[in-house]
C-alpha cells in the first residue's frame, strides 16, 4: 500500500461530501494517506477508518452558520443556484449555495455563479447576500436536506442541470515531427484571438526549456514532458481560458490522461484532440532539421514513426492531413470544431 496518493479535485470534493455529512464515504485508491493537488494531507487511513483531517477550499456548514449568527442572521433563507427570474421572491436575506457538482471550488464555473448574483444587489430591491460554492450535486441529496445542514430553510432553487463547464479548453494537437502541429496550433490561437478569447499557447521548445528543464528523450520522460503540458493546460481550462499545445504524444495511453485531466478541471467538451495525420513520407519529405535522415541513419534511437512507435489516435474530435492544404484551410478546420464544441454551463438555465 502507497504511503500518500494524490487525490483529483473531485475526489477531494466527494471526501469533502463526507466529512461535512453529506455522502458516504467515498472510494478512494489503497494508500495510508491521500493530498490535494497541492499536496496538502486531506486525510489518513486509520483501524477505524476514514479519518478526514482538513479539506481545504471548501468552507464547513457549521463554519457557515455560525458566521451568519454572529452576523445576527437568525432562521437564514438558503436559495439553490441561480437568482430567480424575479428578485421580488426573494427575502431580504439570502444564503445563496453554489452547487459544483464535482468542479473544483476554484473553477470558473463558481465566479460565474457569484457574478450573476452580483446583478441582485444593483437591481431595484437591495438584497443581502452570502455566497457559498457547495460539494452537494441534485442526485446525492435533496436541496431542503443541503440547506439544513448549513443551518438554513430552502426558500427556492433554480439549478442548471447539466454537469458544470468552465468554458475552458484544451487543444491538444498531437501527431508525428513535421506533421505540421505547431505551424497550424499557432495560426490556430491568431484566429482565437481575433474571436476575443483569452488563449495561451504552450509552446514545445519553451516547455522543454522550463518547465521540463532536466529530462530528457527516454519512454519516461516524454511521458513526463506530456503529462506536464496537460496538467498546465488543464489548469487553463479550469479558470475559462483556452490552452493551444502540439506536443507529439505518441503514446495512447498518455493522451488519455491528459484528456481525463482536461475533463476534471473544464468538464464535458473541454478537451479536443486534433490528430494532423500527415503521413510519415510527407513528414520526411519536409525534413528540414534533417531528424529523419538521422533517425534512419541510427543517430537518433526510438525517434518516434522510424524506431519507436506513433499509436495513431482512434479517438480524436478533428483529423487533419495537411497534404495539399495551406495553413489557414488546416487552421479552421479546427477552429470550427472549437467553436462547435458546448460553452459553459455556467451561463446559466435559460
Amino acid at each position: 500500500m502507497a504511503a500518500r496518493t494524490r487525490l483529483t479535485d473531485a475526489q477531494v470534493a466527494a471526501l469533502a461530501r463526507h466529512r461535512f455529512g453529506l455522502g458516504a464515504v467515498p472510494d478512494l485508491p489503497p494508500a495510508e494517506g491521500f493530498e490535494d493537488a497541492q499536496g496538502v494531507l486531506v486525510a489518513v487511513r486509520e483501524a477505524e477508518g476514514l479519518r478526514v483531517v482538513e479539506v481545504p477550499r471548501w468552507r464547513p456548514p457549521a463554519d457557515v452558520a455560525r458566521r451568519l449568527r454572529e452576523r445576527g442572521w437568525s432562521d437564514p433563507a438558503a436559495w439553490v443556484g441561480w437568482p430567480p427570474a424575479a428578485v421580488e421572491d426573494l427575502p431580504p436575506r439570502v444564503l445563496v449555495l453554489l452547487p459544483v457538482a464535482g468542479a473544483p471550488v476554484d473553477a470558473a464555473v463558481v465566479s460565474s455563479a457569484a457574478a450573476a448574483w452580483a446583478g441582485v444587489r444593483s437591481g431595484g430591491r437591495e438584497v443581502e447576500l452570502v455566497c457559498v460554492p457547495v460539494t452537494a450535486a441534485a442526485p446525492e441529496v435533496g436541496w431542503p436536506r443541503l440547506a439544513a445542514v448549513y443551518g438554513a430553510t430552502l426558500a427556492g432553487s433554480r439549478v442548471d442541470p447539466g454537469t458544470a463547464r468552465t468554458g475552458g479548453r484544451v487543444l491538444f494537437f498531437t501527431g508525428l515531427s513535421g506533421a505540421g502541429k505547431s505551424t497550424i496550433a499557432a495560426r490556430v490561437v491568431e484566429l482565437l484571438l481575433e474571436t476575443g478569447r483569452s488563449v495561451t499557447l504552450l509552446d514545445g521548445d519553451e516547455v522543454r526549456s522550463h518547465l521540463s528543464a532536466g529530462l530528457g528523450f527516454s519512454r519516461a520522460d516524454r511521458d513526463t514532458n506530456v503529462r506536464r503540458i496537460g496538467w498546465v493546460a488543464a489548469q487553463i481550462a479550469k479558470h475559462g481560458g483556452t490552452a493551444v499545445c502540439a506536443p507529439i504524444a505518441p503514446y495512447a495511453a498518455v493522451r488519455a490522461d491528459v484528456r481525463r485531466e482536461a475533463e476534471e478541471q473544464a468538464g464535458p467538451g473541454g478537451f479536443v484532440l486534433v490528430h494532423v495525420a500527415t503521413p510519415l513520407a510527407e513528414c520526411e519529405a519536409r525534413d528540414r532539421k534533417g531528424l529523419y535522415a538521422r533517425a534512419r541513419r541510427g543517430e537518433i534511437p526510438a525517434f518516434t514513426g522510424i524506431s519507436d512507435p506513433y499509436e495513431v489516435p482512434t479517438d480524436a474530435e478533428v483529423r487533419v492531413d495537411t497534404t495539399g492544404r495551406d495553413v489557414d484551410a488546416c487552421a479552421r478546420l479546427v477552429l470550427d470544431a472549437v467553436l462547435a464544441a458546448p460553452g459553459p454551463a455556467g451561463a446559466g438555465p435559460a
